[in-house]
């Protein structure tokens, strides 16, 4: 489960989508969906990524955020030991759709299709 404390605490503050960017950033790689966002790649590297927030919004329950992220992908070669294609990153972009529980900071995060 993603809790973006941090961020939450930050809302309304001048400083809360660099405080945003930081959280998103440090999110354990398993709970983004990164790797259904590929498009030039196979897997997704372990490279850090980088956030670029889009569009925040609020409701009563929760605040909205979009976000465009940039990450590496990998193209793999076939993993023989004589596989002359050597592994390549790739950069990716993918659109996300992040809902933090105003009350809890509980969030979740959704791949937006462009």
């Amino acid at each position: 489960m993603i809790k973006l404390i941090r961020a939450l605490e930050a809302w309304g503050a001048p400083d809360f989508e660099n405080v945003l960017q930081g959280e998103i950033q440090k999110i354990e790689p398993e709970l983004r969906p990164l790797q259904e966002g590929l498009s030039q790649s196979s897997y997704v590297s372990d490279a850090d990524i980088s956030v670029l927030i889009l569009n925040v919004t609020e409701t009563t329950e929760e605040i909205l955020v979009k976000a465009g992220i940039f990450y590496a992908g990998v193209i793999a070669g076939s993993c023989c030991a004589d596989d002359p294609t050597p592994m390549s990153e790739q950069t990716e972009y993918c659109e996300v759709q992040f809902n933090i529980n105003i009350l809890t900071a509980e969030t979740t995060v959704a791949l937006l299709k462009n």
